[in-house]
Formats: C-alpha cells, structure tokens, sequence
C-alpha cells in the first residue's frame, strides 16, 4: 500500500514526541528560559507597545495578577532610563519567566543568554514561520531511526553468549530494555493525537498537512 503524506505526517509527529521525551529532554524548557526566546521576546514587545495581553498566554489565568503587578512596576521603573531601565526589563523577564515555568511543574535556574536554543526547537519555530514542516519532519525521522537502530544492534549483538555467563548475560538485559522501552515509546506515541486524543486546530499550514 502506497503511504500517503497523511500518514507520514502522523508517523513524523509520533516521532517527534518521542525523541523530545528520550533524547531531547528539557530543550522545550530551556527555550522558554533564553533571552531570545517566545516568553521574553513577547516581555520585550509588551514593554515598549504597553499591551500586556500577548504575554499572559504564556502563564495561568491564576497567575495573571502577580504578573500584571511585575509589568506595572518595571513599566513606572524604567521611566527612569539607564540602568533602571535594564534593571526594571531583567526583573519583568525574571518574573514572567519563573512563573510561566512555573506553571509547567519546572523549576526556574534563572535566564540562559541568546543563542542558547536547542536545534530541535529552533526547526520547530522555523517550521512555523515558514509553513513548512518537511524540513523539521526529516531531522526528527533520522535522529529517531538512528536511535532505533542504534538500540537494536546492541541488543542483537549481545544475544548470543555462554550460559553461564552472567555478565555477558546481564548486558544483554540492558541492551534489551532499553531497545524494548525504545520502541515501546515509538508504539504508543504513535496512538495519541497532537492535544491527548483532540482534533488538530484548524488553519495547520504544515507542508505535509496541506499535501495528503
């Protein structure tokens, strides 16, 4: 059976899911803690514009108070110019950021400088500027099949061995769970929606999305 670019985009996402679970673990969090990342970038902007709107998507409705106090104060402070400008602009970034990460059940360790942004992630914004997901989609498929291939050349090759050998049989155990658990991760991913079980919104520009 021929497979369709639906499907393929299907298969792309489930990867994707998986490989930021095992091997690019944190980036998504890191991004949101660098200086030129969404979270600040949209600080940035609603300090100069005063609109504080775009930036509480980044944090809970629960949250919005203590992040409407932060803006008012760095927006009376850096009146002053200089370095109560600079000071007042790091402590809003600090605030936004510690309770946007707060809200995802993660710990903040303070801002990363610019530039510090995972591959990954930065595909994943380049994709959606440009409306293609192909790019993104091929870099995900060759890391994850080099894990999967990588997982099971060390379960295969360490299957055979003495019977009495308990070492060698205890590295075969652990080649095996991990290329087991591996693919495991791939399966299930490949079972979930993008929003756990919800349709994808609409208006998606992906390259694979609009051609299938």
């Amino acid at each position: 059976m021929r497979t369709t670019r639906h499907s393929r985009f299907s298969r792309y996402f489930a990867a994707a899911a998986v490989v930021a679970a095992l091997s690019w673990a944190g980036a998504a969090q890191a991004h949101c803690d660098t200086l030129d990342g969404p979270v600040v970038s949209q600080a940035r902007t609603a300090l100069e514009s005063g609109n504080l709107n775009p930036v509480l998507a980044w944090v809970r409705r629960a949250d919005e108070p203590e992040i409407r106090h932060a803006f008012e104060q760095a927006v009376s402070v850096r009146k002053a110019g200089g370095a109560a400008r600079e000071l007042a602009d790091r402590s809003f970034f600090e605030t936004l950021v510690r309770v946007h990460r707060a809200g995802e059940g993660e710990p903040f360790t303070g801002l990363k400088p610019a530039g510090h942004v995972e591959p990954a992630v930065a595909a994943a914004d380049q994709a959606l500027r440009s409306g293609r997901l192909e790019p993104l989609a091929a870099m995900i498929r060759e890391r994850t099949e080099h894990g999967l291939h990588q997982r099971f050349q060390a379960a295969f090759s360490t299957r055979t061995h003495a019977a009495d050998d308990v070492e060698a049989a205890r590295a075969h155990v652990a080649a095996y769970v991990q290329y087991v658990h591996y693919v495991e991760g791939l399966y299930d991913a490949a079972q979930e929606d993008a929003a756990h079980g919800e349709p994808a919104p609409s208006g998606v520009h992906g390259e694979a999305a609009l051609q299938h």
